[in-house]
């Protein structure tokens, strides 16, 4: 999961692809980056790390120019190597650079293809620059000198022939404008919005609505599945659907964690798709305890909050804030390695006691991935005083691998995996564990937009919609995920990445 934006307006774009960014930061706190063009020159800043750590004033005023894209990453393999921080960029044809959300399924294929087929040359093992080298080929198969609005669309034809997988990009071709587009499945998000100027019409592509809202910009709507969204240096817009047999299947974890609860996806409120969870996740503890002694309602922060509010509402009973988060520990169920998970659970939150003592606390939190983090929390309940620790999950239990581009680890690591929710229950140590009905989870987002009936709900079903997903690629990608492969994968980098962040930071 990463954060893109893409601008093309009047005057620099440097400060508000920065700040569209840092409003985009909850999509990915391991690299940013921005490139820029100005008459005809490419201008680029990234390194790992947050968008204001890796970008300062020296940097700032390298990156001139009025179209560029921005880029914040999520390590969907766990890599973190400052060769894989975007926009990715090739020279040829006329210089593109590619901001990307999602995941290939097919990547290991395609890059046989560039390198034996398309005569092209792969740096890493990122399936980003595999999506840039096969959009490049696409348009330089054409042939033009200039490329045309048709032309654009033709590549993004190409590439959804191609490509499969969940993705998002955004392209800027160097000289001529930006290009924003999205799988024929919907699964990334994507939306577009418009800025007047005393000097023109702006605009921007970007990841949610809530960047553009930060920066004055009106969100137009969203970028449709299979659709591009191109507009040219001086402003024109245009767009285009360029799959066919397309089909909305927006991803459902969206609107479970991933979004700012600000943000409008596909018309759906995240903010009250939310709020529905939390409702019916209590109409299924009135139904199973109609007599419950519940005392309290206390959120996990911060994701889980407004299904907290929602739930303690329709129950009946006092919500209240026990857990106070310290904001500056990223998210744990990515990170490798249980020690450093286990470590980071104790540094990032605490208990306020008062509200625990002597009282029966259902815990809410938006989904349980690995278990380590509501197992600690649990653990802090009781030793904060608790007499009874109950688990709710806003989310079905999570029993299979994302494949889509968000890191969901291996199938095995799973706490739900395998096991029934009793089982699950006993292994965080509640003494009570409700979970959401999927069908009731889908159903919060679907009451937002009824345009919308269906969502990707892998991690919960088991059911990849882009149909090409075996037991062979779910081993593969289990031997990428794992704690163990992360773990080798961030002694390796250590001392390339240092030394290639310092020669960027010059």
């Amino acid at each position: 999961m990463c954060g893109i934006v893409g601008i093309v307006a009047k005057s620099n774009v440097n400060q508000d692809i920065y700040d569209a960014l840092t409003v985009l930061q909850h999509r990915g706190q391991d690299a940013a980056g921005i490139v820029t063009c100005d008459n005809g020159r490419l201008n680029q800043r990234k390194g790992n790390g947050l968008a204001k750590d890796v970008f300062h004033n020296r940097h700032m005023q390298r990156l001139t120019g009025n179209i560029g894209v921005g880029h914040v990453r999520y390590p969907t393999a766990g890599s973190s190597s400052p060769a894989l921080a975007q926009p990715f960029y090739v020279n040829s044809p006329y210089g593109i650079s590619l901001a990307h959300n999602g995941n290939l399924t097919n990547a290991a294929e395609l890059s046989k293809e560039i390198f034996q087929t398309d005569l092209r040359h792969l740096n890493t093992d990122s399936d980003s620059e595999v999506l840039l080298n096969v959009f490049a080929h696409e348009l330089q198969r054409l042939g033009k000198l200039a490329p045309s609005a048709e032309d654009i669309f033709s590549a993004v034809e190409g590439v959804h022939a191609r490509c499969r997988g969940g993705y998002g990009a955004i392209a800027m071709v160097a000289n001529y404008g930006v290009v924003g587009f999205r799988d024929p499945h919907g699964i990334r998000p994507m939306v577009y919005g418009k800025r007047e100027t005393e000097a023109g019409t702006e605009y921007m592509i970007a990841s949610e609505s809530v960047a553009l809202d930060g920066l004055g910009f009106t969100l137009v709507r969203d970028v449709a599945p299979g659709e591009a969204v191109y507009i040219d240096v001086d402003g024109n817009l245009e767009s285009r659907q360029c799959a066919a047999n397309t089909k909305a299947t927006p991803c459902i974890f969206e609107h479970v964690y991933f979004a700012r609860p600000d943000s409008i996806m596909d018309g759906v409120s995240v903010y009250k798709s939310r709020l529905r969870q939390g409702d019916k996740l209590a109409a299924k503890v009135l139904q199973l305890r109609p007599d419950h002694d519940i005392d309290v309602v206390v959120p996990i922060p911060d994701s889980s909050r407004i299904a907290g509010q929602s739930m303690a509402q329709r129950l009946g009973v006092k919500f209240r804030e026990g857990l106070v988060k310290n904001r500056y520990i990223g998210r744990t169920f990515i990170m490798p390695g249980q020690s450093q998970r286990k470590k980071s659970v104790k540094q990032k939150l605490n208990t306020i006691g008062l509200e625990f003592k002597d009282k029966n606390v259902m815990l809410v939190d938006d989904s349980i991935v690995r278990g380590t983090t509501c197992r600690q929390i649990i653990e802090m309940a009781r030793d904060a005083g608790a007499a009874k620790v109950y688990f709710a999950s806003a989310a079905p239990p999570v029993r299979y691998p994302n494949v889509y581009g968000i890191d969901m680890p291996a199938a095995d690591e799973l706490i739900a995996h395998g096991r029934t929710e009793q089982e699950v229950s006993d292994l965080i140590g509640a003494d009570w564990l409700v979970y959401q009905d999927l069908d009731d989870l889908v159903a919060s987002s679907v009451e937002g937009n009824q345009e919308i009936p269906e969502y990707d709900c892998s991690v919960f079903n088991g059911e990849y919609i882009t149909g090409d997903i075996d037991e062979n690629y779910l081993n593969r990608i289990a031997a990428a995920r794992n704690d163990k492969s992360k773990s080798q994968q961030a002694e390796t980098e250590d001392g390339a990445g240092i030394a290639l962040h310092n020669d960027e930071a010059s």
